[in-house]
């Protein structure tokens, strides 16, 4: 492990360390074999290999809780909406729960000068040990006037509260990437917090992305626990998200899939396609450009997402999806057929040609060959 790991370093307090998740959770009435289960779950989710779940298990049953502190900028509080969503005992609810959230603009019972000091005590107890949380995009333009709390300016906080933090996660697409607050003309100069990095604005630190408007609650307690376990960050993708959550497209594990490969669209939300539950691709779906767990994970406990509930894509855990066009129309990137099986995908061919594209490997390929093609062939 490289020496720029973050890692936690627990003080005593009053000469004991406090409870450990395995003691708190017993202390709620959870059993041994409830904690099991979750440690299960929790190594699928992250896709780890079935042999690290009893280390997963022994690293969270001994970790102590880490201090966390949560900001928010230019944001709508729908991050913080997704992350309560929980239904206890599952993951979200058991991870959530087992954090010192230390500092939280929505959930914190404190207020005005108490609420800062609470930061800046948990900075001053944990300095170089917290797990700093940023919500929402930061005003950058005219030294950041759009946007302060309690008189400073929202790049003014971040800047004190990222000095002392052992690693930084961006908490939904604006925090991310910008969001809808740097959508043209992007009146405040907002920034997301990597781009803030790379200024120099700010310290740089080990970083994780969690784009979404919002993300998926299990999406981000899943960090939170790989980083309690492991004391590490997961495996990052060339934008800084967790491979494990965004590694494939929402098109690559779409129940819709075998629509789009024969060739079935809805042209209309309320025609017959859509009410038999045809691809929504030509409705403006994004699914095929955007990497995220929708497919897989859900929403409210794994219930539906929004291409189940008739609704494509709209692209929001990708950079810059605001400006990208409209929600409704449907891609027109350019795609070329330099194999058979690419055009025969991409005419809506049989469905027996298209399952020879079953391997990741062989799709991102027949993707990667998608230059010169335009659209208008799907609709032929």
């Amino acid at each position: 492990m490289s020496s720029d790991t973050p890692r936690f370093r627990h003080t005593p307090e009053a000469g004991a360390l406090p409870p450990s998740l395995q003691e708190r959770l017993q202390r709620q009435g959870i059993s041994r074999r409830g904690f099991l289960k979750f440690c299960s779950a929790l190594t699928s989710a992250l896709a780890l290999a079935p042999a690290l779940m009893p280390q997963l298990a022994h690293a969270l049953a001994t970790a102590r809780r880490p201090s966390v502190i949560w900001i928010s900028f230019q944001e709508c509080t729908g991050c913080t909406e997704s992350i309560t969503r929980s239904h206890f005992p599952t993951i979200e609810g058991l991870i959530f729960n087992q954090i010192s959230l230390d500092y939280h603009h929505t959930l914190q019972a404190a207020a005005g000068h108490q609420a800062e000091a609470a930061r800046e005590a948990a900075m001053q107890a944990f300095d170089g040990e917290y797990l700093l949380l940023v919500d929402g995009s930061i005003p950058y333009g005219d030294e950041g006037v759009y946007s302060t709390i309690a008189g400073i300016s929202n790049l003014q906080m971040l800047q004190e509260t990222v000095k002392g933090a052992a690693a930084v996660i961006s908490i939904g697409t604006c925090a991310a990437y910008g969001g809808l607050p740097q959508a043209n003309p992007n009146p405040t100069g907002a920034r997301g917090v990597e781009e803030l990095m790379q200024m120099g604005a700010i310290e740089r630190k080990p970083l994780v992305n969690i784009p979404g408007c919002p993300p998926i609650p299990l999406v981000m307690t899943g960090v939170i626990a790989h980083y309690l376990a492991f004391a590490t960050l997961p495996a990052l993708d060339h934008l800084k998200r967790p491979k494990a959550f965004y590694g494939e497209t929402i098109h690559d594990r779409c129940y819709r899939r075998t629509f789009y490969d024969q060739g079935k669209f809805a042209k209309t939300f309320d025609d017959q396609g859509a009410r038999l539950g045809w691809c929504l691709y030509k409705l403006g779906c994004k699914g095929p450009t955007t990497y995220n767990a929708c497919a897989t994970l859900k929403w409210n406990d794994g219930t539906s997402f929004p291409i189940e509930s008739g609704h494509g894509c709209i692209g929001c855990s990708e950079p810059k999806f605001w400006d990208a066009g409209s929600f409704y129309k449907s891609l027109s990137t350019p795609i070329a057929a330099k194999s058979v099986a690419t055009a025969a995908v991409a005419a809506g061919a049989a469905i027996g040609i298209a399952s020879a594209l079953h391997s990741r490997e062989q799709r991102n390929a027949a993707r990667s060959q998608h230059q010169t093609v335009t659209i208008h062939d799907l609709e032929k």
